[in-house]
């Protein structure tokens, strides 16, 4: 009963250790039993009498180990609708597919209007980031809406002792005392750059969003979600079908794009060619590496992951672009994982081979598509999301400080960018490249008619 302030700091260490015992003991009473469902107190006084202090101290570090901190315990497997909820039973990460699959057509149910989508994103998400470099790469900004989310997840039921889910939440960006920890209780993160609030319904969550379609069950509350706000209603919410339409649909709209088409009928082949090895090894296999819950799990992507990247490199040494010398949606969906690589997945999910500065040609081609889209890239959200959401990964939510903590880039606000802003030459060496494709030969054909000719002609008589 005496207050937290006063307690001494034994006090303290003495109350977290009990209360931390009687909270966990449930699964040491009962590993059946989900630790949100308590035993009786008989049982635990008897089992407390059974077990040796050895014991249950092994249980407790075992339970501290999984972060199950202040009452946060990990939720059931059929609440938890999150990426690390998606192994197999070997440990392996396995995506579900989006369950909204709808496209916006000319006469179809959702027909291309201004004004009338909503596309709600975070700028953390490379799957939400695809659409984003879309919108503003065919400029589309001025028809379609954007609403981005927090990037440290939250419980989006805090009331509900009961619901443990934790995901993408909205605030206020004109709030100057916003103050949130990590789900496990640590960190401190106040306003970061790019949030809004839902405009359209004001909700408080992306599963709020989700909910408001009372006819279809989601099995992830993800982003991004592209929005009906007519008829109130989701469309899509698989960044692959919502860049193939945002790409064409919308063409007829003015002050649109019209003459860039990142999906050209003569390379659509290529293309699948291309996205067939690059989702599976790259887009998603950092994730692969980064949640997989066994050894084998992990090596098996971390090898796959490698072996794509350098085809990607030497890919890249002979061409402008992934299928050719046109930009195409693949070259945007390998985009946003290899701007995201050195500054989180090559830590935090353990991509620790080689970083992307170390393969010249990625790097350049990094820089390019960087250059082109930048309002589609926020490093703050990006670190901030990734080390501060999964606290069984990273329980302080510490952030690592990256290239901008080198004395050169202190106190500069574009540190981490400077890597991307740098010149990426390719235009140049393979400008260089087209031209002399075409001048060898000539020069080879010339050379070869000078030296014929002079042979074959006859002495002078001077």
């Amino acid at each position: 009963e005496t207050p937290w302030e006063t307690r001494t700091t034994n006090q303290r260490e003495r109350y977290s250790f009990l209360r931390h015992r009687f909270l966990l003991l449930p699964s040491l009473h009962n590993p059946n039993r989900h630790a949100d469902t308590p035993p009786s107190i008989e049982s635990i006084k008897h089992r407390i009498m059974e077990e040796s202090p050895e014991a249950i101290i092994a249980a407790l570090r075992q339970e501290l180990a999984q972060c199950r901190l202040q009452g946060n315990r990990s939720p059931p497997p059929e609440t938890n609708k999150g990426a690390l909820s998606q192994n197999d039973k070997k440990g392996a990460f396995v995506r579900k597919d989006a369950v909204f699959r709808n496209s916006v057509q000319k006469g179809g149910e959702f027909p291309p209007e201004s004004g009338r989508y909503i596309l709600y994103v975070s700028y953390a998400c490379p799957w939400a980031c695809r659409c984003l470099a879309l919108l503003h790469l065919k400029n589309l900004t001025q028809h379609i809406e954007v609403c981005s989310v927090y990037p440290v997840w939250q419980r989006t039921r805090p009331k509900d002792p009961n619901d443990a889910h934790c995901g993408w939440v909205f605030v206020d960006p004109e709030k100057k005392d916003l103050h949130f920890t990590n789900t496990a209780g640590y960190g401190k993160y106040g306003q970061i750059e790019k949030c809004t609030k839902d405009t359209l319904f004001g909700k408080k969550s992306i599963r709020d969003i989700y909910e408001t379609d009372k006819e279809r069950e989601t099995h992830t509350y993800s982003v991004p979600i592209f929005m009906d706000k007519k008829e109130k209603k989701i469309v899509c919410n698989e960044s692959s079908i919502i860049i193939e339409f945002l790409n064409s649909a919308f063409d007829d709209l003015p002050g649109v794009r019209k003459d860039l088409n990142l999906s050209p009928p003569d390379l659509k082949d290529k293309m699948a060619e291309v996205d067939s090895w690059v989702y599976p090894g790259i887009n998603n296999g950092v994730y692969k590496c980064g949640f997989a819950k066994s050894q084998e799990a992990y090596e098996a992507a971390f090898y796959n992951l490698y072996d794509s990247l350098d085809r990607m490199e030497s890919t890249l040494s002979k061409q402008r672009y992934l299928c050719g010398d046109r930009l195409t949606l693949s070259d945007i969906r390998a985009f946003v994982t290899l701007i995201r690589f050195d500054e989180v997945y090559a830590v935090y999910f353990k991509c620790n081979g080689k970083l992307i500065r170390e393969y010249p040609n990625i790097l350049g081609f990094t820089r390019e598509i960087y250059q082109m889209v930048p309002e589609s890239v926020s490093f703050p959200q990006i670190k901030c999301h990734y080390y501060c959401s999964h606290p069984n990964l990273n329980l302080y939510g510490v952030v690592p400080i990256g290239p901008a903590g080198l004395k050169a880039n202190r106190g500069d606000p574009k540190g981490t960018e400077k890597l991307f802003l740098q010149p990426h030459g390719r235009d140049t060496i393979f400008n260089k490249k087209t031209v002399l494709k075409f001048l060898l030969p000539a020069a080879a054909a010339c050379s070869a008619l000078i030296a014929g000719t002079v042979y074959l002609k006859k002495p002078s008589s001077k």
